[in-house]
């Protein structure tokens, strides 16, 4: 309601600003036009009669030929030989010695006319008088004295202000009608975001605001519903998140739990059961432990918050070392890994991370290839591009799956993943890394012929080493 309240505010002001500019206007125009035009008229009158002067002094016939005139005129037309001879012909005091002084003389002399406008109390107006100078050899032999009452500027528009003022009522009803919709249009979709707004901050995500036109407010609207979107699908997420969270922490928990209770209450009939007991509560904290260290890396990436050291490293010599330490586990399943690395390939990065991200890479290659499988490491330049290369001979990715993989928490086959020991966050921190590094995850695979993993990373040339 506020904002309607400035509205209303913000047209009663222009209104009131466009009548006082339409006050100003119409003084400027009574000035410009009116007076001016009355001005012009005396001037030329004043002129044309004394036309008729032929020098000499002023006769009693010429003055006559005046007075006739004056009758006939508008405005009040008189012939003196002496100012002083006005007090017999206008019915208002004049003062002689204002009225033509020396500049006022001398201006007459040059047979220029003298113009003034006074307010005259016998009127309660101004007037507005002329003299018009009569001439003979230099000499001033008499004048000519014209002058009219100036009409208000209230009487010249005494007609037209009873329009104007019905105009004005009637301009205030549409104003008013046309206003409060006009109003009520504009600040309905402000209204709903207002309400919406109250609503998804009380934890009602759904909230959305009817975008009915395509201007500014409109285009706020649809950016409100595209941010209250963002917002859901963020909830979604953090649900689903804390949800999956809390389902893969439960069972690790669930053995340790169930099997050091069978410890506890001497439930393992002998010292080979406790043993077997044992490994598997031990294998279940590790698997819990990595999971937990994955969360924390996931949201410190996720957070901006991922410690990252970059350098130029040979990361030829990374790759080799990892592979070097994951060899024991593709041999125990007979996984032969072959690799070919261009030694001379220069990337800036941070090398325990990039580590990480060829050990998820491999540990997933060796763990979704079966018995007697193979798999290819390759690095190789292209363009200005370091392109890393993991492509196995294993189960693969169904196509509906393969724009998931680096999602949080998601497996192909969930079963065989958690019987595995994998946590569903490897490739998410993976896409999280490169990321960091300005690099690219690229993942091709055909179900059940193989997966190619590839990583593009921005080459560092000579001059930068």
């Amino acid at each position: 309601m506020m904002l309607a309240k400035k509205l209303w505010l913000t047209l009663f002001m222009t209104l009131l600003l466009s009548i006082g500019f339409a006050y100003g206007l119409s003084y400027t125009l009574y000035e410009k036009l009116y007076v001016e035009s009355i001005e012009k008229e005396l001037l030329q009158t004043g002129k044309s009669l004394a036309l008729d002067y032929d020098g000499g002094e002023i006769t009693d016939e010429f003055a006559s030929r005046i007075d006739w005139y004056n009758e006939k005129a508008k405005f009040e037309a008189f012939a003196v030989r002496n100012p002083r001879e006005l007090a017999a012909c206008v019915p208002f005091e004049v003062d002689y010695d204002t009225l033509i002084g020396p500049k006022e003389r001398e201006q007459l002399l040059k047979n220029e006319p003298v113009k003034n406008v006074g307010y005259v109390s016998r009127f309660d107006r101004n007037i507005i008088t002329v003299i018009v100078p009569l001439l003979e050899e230099q000499r001033l032999q008499g004048i000519i004295y014209l002058y009219i009452p100036l009409e208000n500027i209230e009487e010249l528009t005494v007609g037209l202000t009873k329009y104007w003022a019905a105009g004005a009522v009637l301009f205030l009803v549409i104003l008013l009608l046309v206003g409060t919709k006009w109003t009520k249009h504009m600040t309905r979709p402000l209204e709903q975001m207002k309400s919406a707004a109250v609503k998804v901050s009380e934890g009602d995500f759904t909230a959305r605001v009817t975008a009915e036109t395509n201007d500014e407010i409109g285009q706020l609207a649809k950016t409100f519903n595209k941010m209250a979107e963002s917002i859901y699908q963020e909830d979604e997420k953090k649900r689903e998140f804390l949800a999956t969270v809390s389902h893969e922490l439960r069972t690790p928990l669930s053995y340790i739990k169930g099997y050091s209770e069978a410890i506890d209450q001497g439930m393992a009939a002998s010292e080979d059961v406790q043993k077997q007991y044992i490994h598997i509560i031990t294998k279940e904290s590790k698997r819990m432990e990595r999971l937990v260290n994955d969360l924390l890396d996931l949201i410190k990436l996720e957070g901006g918050n991922f410690l990252i050291e970059k350098y130029p490293i040979p990361f030829a010599e990374t790759i080799y070392q990892t592979v070097q330490k994951l060899e024991p586990a593709a041999k125990n399943k007979k996984i032969g890994i072959s690799c070919d690395l261009d030694h001379d390939i220069i990337i800036e990065g941070d090398e325990g991370r990039l580590e990480q991200v060829v050990v998820n890479i491999l540990d997933n290659a060796i763990r979704y290839t079966n018995e007697g499988g193979k798999i290819q490491v390759s690095l190789f330049k292209d363009n200005s591009q370091a392109i890393l290369s993991i492509a196995d001979t294993g189960i693969g990715i169904p196509g509906e799956d393969l724009k998931k993989v680096t999602e949080r928490f998601y497996r192909v086959n969930k079963a065989r993943t958690r019987a595995d020991g994998g946590t569903g966050l490897g490739l998410s921190i993976v896409d999280h890394i490169i990321k960091f590094h300005d690099g690219r995850l690229e993942i091709n695979s055909e179900y059940m012929k193989g997966t190619e993993v590839k990583v593009f990373f921005p080459l560092v040339t000579e001059e930068e080493v």
